[in-house]
């Protein structure tokens, strides 16, 4: 009997039909063991020693793995054939070396490029030693992203509030982000000319463009106004043309490569509107296996690879293929060969591609996402071996009779498709191209101008990224792998440092301050080129010519001397340099040139940057004196000054002016200006240019009351909350959808909510969460924002801590829930988190499972013990931007 052990169950299900009943198939479920999310998981001073552990649904599997060993002959590890792969199997044996289930059993490492019964079964012939080279490169990419992540992070709660971690690779690919922002907004608008007209030469007629007026080739910007543009096309229309000249030139287009992780991503996301992680979700299952006629196969091979060569024998059936259905003209002479040019491309596997071409996708009728994506990569195997499409450039020239005026008209045409009968790339920002055939003219035929006209045109500022164009910047820098850019993306989206606008990337304020921080503080480790450096830094490791440690030891010292300095710098200085470098964000000129930093309400102060406990924001300059304050949010164009501030009107109730205003939590509006008037945010779905005295009197009338519950004749009231709009009937409160229901909602809607969320607390169930943060990283239970009925608060455990007066319960990170509940639980106030009990099975799993730890010194008023295992899914001062998705 023998042990197979792959990452999935999809997986571990087809390969177990192959092998047959002297081998049992068992998963992993992907990794078994990582670092806790503590400090001391990577230990610089003790030369690098690493501790990992493994969490409790990985204890649970591997313990199965352990027992299905007993009595078997061998042990074939036949995960991933990657560096992740290559580092899962290295994990599970080390667990199962330490739990002393192997004995003198042989251990094999086997590897295939795709899940058929061919592959596996060659595989399984061919077995090898694990290689320890990779994994050595694995462990020092983990150890990197751990120091970065666990270091750097607490100094950005600390000098930068608000900002929630910061990774090795996803810091560098926010750079990217925030610098093309940045050029867009240097950028300023020329205005240009350019003169067509339609020409004809004895047959039909076609366009040329002006490229000569008065004797001197044109450049783009030499027409820069109406005149000089209008005074041209008079020229053309004047002149008397003949043609000087009729060029023809025979060219060759060739196919691109087979697919790639990065081109693959890059032309999902062109084609099919996916993103990274949706064309990785779907491209894991075409690798894994789809049932077809009762039987599991795997449609393409490995889909995370730099690669673009492909196996002779695939060469061999895409070329009997291209025969069969397009004809022996279309397959070339002989198989065409492709070879890497990405940056520091690695892993040499095969290019993306079916593992039989005669899977036509219009017989396999394969479903949604799973259909469009095999289909992309079966054409784009099939074209990569077609012969190249022939075409033919036509230049067509005419020059006036004075010699003084010039056009030329420009034309391609297909003449023979090639692979572009089954097959054409993509583009991120097509440029326009000269196409169509022009018509049969002589060399010194006459020509008449049979119109002329002059159009204007504004250069374009250069355009924000989409995820295809992002993916080929990253790989063309050399910065992270194509396996990781799915999850990198993903990261920044979550974090909110990025949203997403027409498909393209736009950058929040929280992005743009951290990577203005970045850049500041620790300039060199967002460099481009020191990135992609450390990359190739990485790549000799897993070739065997450099030691791992050496390269650790060598970041460490720079980079632990930077993290001493930053411990020297106060707020201010931070503050200071982040104004300096966002003010022109933030304070954008304006059309009258007056100051973009004077405050609107005091008239002598400017306005800057600032910081509260929950982030930066912008303020007055005269504090206390004044204070006005804003969010960071550049106001929109067309709003009343820099903030929108403005007065709604006069309310007919109290005779009290209402106005509109901006603070740092957002727009509001304000009934009076006594010591404490009464105020109102807008709720989400508002703007403030659409406010007026009705909807700021609505709101600030606010709450309610519906009617009368029919069962205890008591008020039901409607209302705007921090978590939006509700109704509330003793004590319990029901969300509403939208903001304008408030004011809509009657009393058998509102009692029907109420009935409704009444019935989902019975039996003491408590509220739903407003939002989950992660496991608490002492004994790994849940923090919970919740609503109560006295507002807003932190669960955890027994504990409660209400969320601080004035904050967004959903901004609230895990870092300051766990500050809080720590404080609240120092006043006496619930009960302090407890070491996680002994597991019954722990005393099995010795140094794997440990659960016991000595007390550490309180650090920032939050206990200190040793995380379990579930405390990992808290894991957030860590980013392990080289997970592959």
């Amino acid at each position: 009997m023998n042990v197979v052990i792959v990452e999935s169950p999809a997986k571990a299900k087809t390969i177990n039909k192959y092998l047959g009943s002297n081998y049992t198939v068992l998963a992993s479920y992907g990794h078994v063991r990582d670092l806790p999310a503590k400090d001391g998981s990577v230990r610089p001073d003790e030369d690098f020693d690493m501790s990992w552990e493994v969490d409790a649904k990985a204890a649970k599997r591997l313990n199965e793995i352990a027992d299905a060993a007993k009595g078997a002959d061998t042990l074939i590890l036949a995960t991933d054939p990657d560096r992740e792969g290559e580092a899962i199997s290295w994990h599970v044996l080390e667990v199962l070396q330490k739990k002393r289930a192997l004995k003198d059993m042989a251990v094999q490492r086997v590897v295939f490029n795709a899940i058929t019964k061919a592959a596996v079964t060659e595989a399984m012939a061919n077995p090898r030693d694990l290689d320890m080279e990779l994994v050595r490169a694995y462990l020092a990419r983990r150890a990197l992203d751990y120091l970065v992540g666990f270091t750097l992070s607490p100094i950005l709660w600390r000098k930068l509030p608000g900002s929630r971690s910061a990774g090795r690779v996803q810091s560098v690919a926010l750079r990217i982000i925030v610098d093309r922002e940045l050029e867009i907004e240097r950028f300023r608008t020329q205005e240009y000319w350019t003169v067509e007209a339609e020409v004809s030469a004895g047959g039909d007629p076609f366009t040329a463009r002006l490229v000569k007026h008065e004797g001197k080739r044109l450049t783009k910007f030499d027409l820069a106004n109406e005149a000089s543009a209008f005074a041209a096309r008079d020229a053309v229309k004047a002149g008397s043309f003949k043609v000087t000249s009729v060029e023809r030139k025979p060219g060759r287009r060739s196919p691109p490569p087979p697919f790639t992780t990065s081109t693959l991503q890059q032309e999902a996301s062109r084609k099919l509107g996916f993103n990274a992680q949706r064309t990785m979700q779907a491209a894991q299952k075409l690798y894994e296996g789809i049932d077809i006629g009762g039987e599991t196969v795997g449609l393409i091979t490995y889909m995370r690879t730099d690669g673009v060569q492909t196996a002779p024998e695939a060469l061999d059936e895409a070329r009997a293929v291209i025969n069969g259905l397009y004809g022996k003209e279309y397959v070339p002479e002989k198989a065409r060969m492709y070879s890497t040019k990405a940056k520091n491309a690695q892993e040499a596997h095969e290019a993306i591609r079916p593992t039989s071409l005669g899977r036509n996708p219009g017989k396999l009728r394969l479903e949604g996402d799973l259909g469009r994506l095999y289909e992309l990569i079966w054409k784009r195997m099939i074209a990569s071996q077609m012969e190249a499409a022939r075409i033919e450039d036509t230049n067509i020239n005419l020059d006036s009779a004075d010699g003084q005026t010039g056009l030329r008209a420009s034309g391609r045409v297909v003449t023979f498709p090639g692979y572009l009968a089954v097959y054409e790339e993509g583009k991120d920002d097509p440029e326009d191209e000269e196409s169509g055939r022009l018509p049969q003219v002589a060399d010194g035929a006459a020509a008449n101008v049979r119109s002329a006209k002059a159009d204007q045109h504004f250069t374009e500022p250069p355009p924000r990224y989409s995820e295809a164009s992002l993916v080929k910047k990253m790989e063309e820098l050399g910065i992270g792998r194509p396996s990781t850019y799915a999850s990198i993306l993903t990261v920044l989206r979550d974090r909110a440092y990025v949203r997403m606008e027409k498909q393209r990337f736009v950058p929040e304020d929280k992005g743009r301050l951290l990577s203005a921080f970045l850049e500041e503080f620790f300039g060199r480790y967002v460099e481009y080129d020191f990135t992609a450096g450390l990359e190739e830094r990485l790549d000799l490791v897993s070739a065997g010519d450099l030691d791992w440690k050496v390269l650790l030891r060598e970041f460490w010292a720079d980079f632990n001397a930077k993290i001493g300095e930053m411990g020297e710098l106060r707020m201010s200085d931070v503050l200071t340099a982040l104004d300096a470098s966002l003010g022109p964000h933030l304070f954008p000129a304006k059309a009258d040139g007056s100051d973009p930093r004077a405050c609107p309400v005091c008239n002598s102060g400017r306005m800057g940057l600032k910081s509260s406990r929950f982030g930066p924001f912008l303020g007055c300059s005269n504090y206390p004196e004044c204070r006005h304050t804003r969010p960071l949010t550049v106001a929109e164009e067309g709003e009343d000054g820099p903030t929108g501030d403005r007065e709604l009107g006069v309310d007919p109730v109290t005779g009290e002016t209402v106005f509109l205003k901006t603070g740092r939590f957002g727009v509001y509006v304000q009934l009076g200006e006594g010591e404490k008037p009464k105020r109102s945010s807008l709720p989400k779905g508002w703007s403030a240019p659409d406010m007026d005295l009705e909807k700021g009197l609505r709101l600030l009338r606010l709450p309610r009351e519906v009617g009368l519950h029919p069962e205890d004749g008591k008020p039901i009231l409607a209302g705007l909350g921090r978590f939006g709009p509700f109704v509330l009937h003793e004590g319990t409160y029901a969300n509403l959808p939208t903001a304008d229901e408030v004011f809509e909602v009657g009393v058998n809607r509102a009692v029907d909510l109420i009935a409704t969320k009444r019935a989902g607390r019975r039996g003491g169930a408590e509220a739903a969460a407003l939002k989950e943060l992660g496991a608490h990283p002492v004994d790994g239970q849940p923090i919970r924002v919740l609503s109560g009925r006295y507002g807003p608060y932190i669960k955890h455990g027994s504990t409660n801590a209400n969320v601080p007066r004035g904050a967004d319960p959903l901004e609230v990170t895990l870092e300051q829930a766990v500050a809080l509940i720590a404080e609240r639980e120092a006043k006496g106030g619930g009960k302090k988190a407890k070491k996680p009990a002994r597991a019954a099975k722990a005393k099995a799993e010795g140094a794997e499972a440990k659960t016991t730890a000595k007390k550490k010194p309180a650090k920032k008023g939050a206990a200190k013990k040793k995380a379990p295992a579930k405390a990992k899914a808290a894991a957030a001062p860590i980013e392990d931007d080289e997970t592959p998705f």
